[in-house]
């Protein structure tokens, strides 16, 4: 299989103030979220003047691509688009499909399997191909990646570096804390029991040999809705309170689920996260995502040479058997019922 692109599909961000609501009325329509939230939510954003990080990290990962491209002597031109903001994916593939693209690679910002982590992101493709016509190109999009050794040796290295800036005589009793996404209970079913929750916990592990951490804890964070509707726990600030009260005097929080150090990291975790820690008096140090880094690149076009050159896919050898590793052409679901 050839790909004549690439096409970097993301969530999407607001890029000034006057972009914040919109987005997040895009991004929770239907589901019922009262305008209060939204209005708290969007308090995140302008505290940052009102410009998500995640779309300025797209377009640098695009360049550390397109330059891994060159390295490599290839040729493959990228695209970028969005699920919720402007460059949403609809357009991008249109415009593909009037440059010629007749079959390219989809690479979704996002490690994992299950609804939201996989399946979302091949709606979005089947969606954008259904706008761009009989002549849409073909759209394979590449499979989850969450134990990838370059992923793991990133966020390894983020933790070494990470749990460098603590004091001296705090770093080797610092407690290793792994955050992800919450996301609902029924939606964490979708795509078979505990898929998500079992990469997430998967990941972590490899990630914890590789840094060197025997013991470590794994949390969510940054859940919404309502309160009555049941998500994956512990939270993150729940969890550093119960380590307070046991008399933890340092942390290092790697948000392994995030591959990008976009709103819900910087605000979460870099503000409610290590301001609830600073008023105890625990050393706060956190992880690094991937972001732009030029072995994020490798990772990216390392899945396009496996599709195209028929290699086995890198993995760091485990035991772990996972279901719904592979993702097929045009947005099919990975299995019937992962969409329901």
């Amino acid at each position: 299989m050839k790909f004549d692109a690439l096409l970097l599909l993301s969530f999407g961000g607001p890029e000034g103030p006057d972009e914040v609501m919109p987005f997040l009325e895009n991004v929770t329509r239907g589901r019922g979220i009262p305008r209060e939230r939204l209005v708290s939510v969007a308090e995140h954003y302008l505290h940052f003047g009102g410009v998500s990080p995640i779309n300025g990290i797209n377009r640098d990962l695009i360049t550390q691509i397109e330059a891994e491209v060159a390295r490599r002597g290839a040729e493959l031109p990228v695209y970028f688009g969005n699920r919720n903001w402007d460059p949403y994916v609809e357009d991008t593939v249109t415009r593909m499909r009037d440059n010629g693209i007749r079959r390219a690679a989809v690479f979704s910002t996002s490690a994992w399997g299950g609804y939201s982590g996989c399946t979302q992101y091949q709606e979005d493709i089947a969606r954008a191909r259904a706008a761009a016509g009989p002549e849409a190109p073909e759209l394979t999009k590449l499979r989850q990646y969450f134990d990838h050794p370059l992923l793991i040796e990133m966020f390894a290295d983020a933790i070494r570096e990470a749990a460098a800036t603590l004091p001296a005589d705090l770093r080797d009793d610092a407690r290793l804390i792994f955050t992800a996404h919450s996301i609902p209970l029924r939606a964490a079913s979708r795509c078979g029991p505990d898929l998500y929750e079992r990469q997430v916990a998967y990941a972590s592990r490899l990630v914890a040999d590789a840094a060197g951490y025997r013991s470590y804890d794994q949390v969510w964070q940054s859940r919404s809705g309502p309160p009555q509707v049941p998500w994956l726990e512990p939270d993150v600030g729940d969890h550093l309170e119960t380590l307070i009260a046991g008399g933890t005097k340092a942390v290092i929080v790697c948000p392994v689920g995030f591959v990008a150090d976009h709103i819900e990291v910087v605000w979460d975790l870099d503000n409610e996260v290590a301001q609830q820690a600073a008023a105890a008096g625990v050393a706060f140090a956190r992880a690094l995502t991937p972001n732009a880094q030029p072995r994020f690149a490798r990772l990216v076009v390392d899945l396009v040479d496996e599709l195209e050159r028929g290699l086995p896919a890198a993995r760091v050898p485990g035991s772990l058997a996972v279901p719904g590793y592979g993702c097929t052409v045009n947005g099919a679901l990975c299995t019937p019922t992962c969409g329901g």
